[in-house]
């Protein structure tokens, strides 16, 4: 699976079909990519660690990952998926739409629990390892369905359907009894949305910390804070960071010039773009990009 695949931030490229919106698939990083970029869809997410260690976060939660762990990731929830020093990772993805489980809206299963877990409102373990009672049976139900959609013997939705109804109820009968997040960080989590969400649509602007500042009705210094409390990192330093990610997409798969890409990922300054590029990637953009064609990545 190709980088360009993932959509930053709020995604909205379709995982599933709507026949039977279920899907599957293998990534690898860095070989992949070197990281996923904070997201967020509206389908379930379960991150199965198949080789290696990185990191998951979900919701500004930053959790260790090795083999065997499973990560759920709730519709809306943002989330990103990086390394771990320089230990590569191999992890499977499932996706699926919540519907998938719902006959409709007076399906008692949906109105008494599979609507609640998806908001969040039902609570429970969503980093799944070894240490847990019930993981090997987690484990099991996802192993099948593996299993079952690499022969697609005929029926198999139904069975696939099955394993995630069960594996829904162990969740919800080994639940944490901890309380729904406050509303003042669900405020918080809906802001950041908005911050990232700006950032995704207008990188290759000019964006200043007043701008975001009015965006999100702070004050300058507020902002700031705000921010970097939430993201581990200032501003400027993270939009930079977006941009050179962007600017990288760029190099590997166009035949554009470093200035034009500069430009494109929001860059006003050739030298400066070149400078902080080779700090993250280590080398010139130009020396780089000769290094992946001959690699071949």
């Amino acid at each position: 699976m190709n980088i360009n695949e993932y959509q930053n931030y709020h995604e909205t490229k379709p995982h599933t079909t709507s026949e039977f919106p279920y899907n599957t698939y293998l990534c690898s990083i860095p070989r992949d990519f070197p990281a996923v970029p904070l997201h967020w869809h509206s389908e379930v997410e379960l991150i199965v660690i198949k080789k290696g260690r990185g990191f998951v976060s979900a919701d500004f939660s930053k959790m260790p990952v090795t083999s065997g762990d499973i990560v759920i990731i709730r519709p809306g929830q943002l989330h990103s998926i990086e390394q771990d020093g320089t230990y590569t990772m191999e992890y499977e993805n499932i996706i699926f739409k919540p519907e998938l489980l719902i006959s409709g809206s007076s399906d008692l299963c949906a109105v008494k629990f599979i609507t609640p877990f998806m908001l969040g409102s039902i609570q429970s373990d969503t980093h799944l390892t070894p240490a847990l009672s019930y993981y090997q049976t987690a484990a099991e139900y996802i192993r099948q369905i593996d299993l079952l959609c690499a022969t697609r013997s005929e029926g198999y939705q139904l069975a696939v359907k099955g394993y995630l109804f069960q594996l829904l109820f162990i969740l919800i009968s080994n639940r944490n009894k901890k309380e729904t997040a406050p509303a003042s960080q669900t405020k918080s989590l809906e802001k950041m949305k908005t911050i990232l969400k700006y950032v995704e649509q207008h990188y290759s602007e000019h964006i200043t910390i007043n701008d975001m500042a009015a965006l999100t009705y702070y004050s300058k210094s507020h902002f700031m804070k705000f921010f970097k409390s939430h993201m581990g990192t200032g501003f400027i330093d993270y939009l930079n960071d977006y941009r050179l990610t962007m600017a990288e997409r760029l190099l590997r798969s166009s035949d554009m010039s470093v200035l034009d890409i500069a430009e494109q990922s929001g860059f006003e300054n050739l030298s400066y773009f070149n400078r902080i590029f080779k700090r993250k990637y280590g080398e010139a953009p130009g020396r780089w990009r000769t290094g992946i064609s001959k690699s071949g990545a």
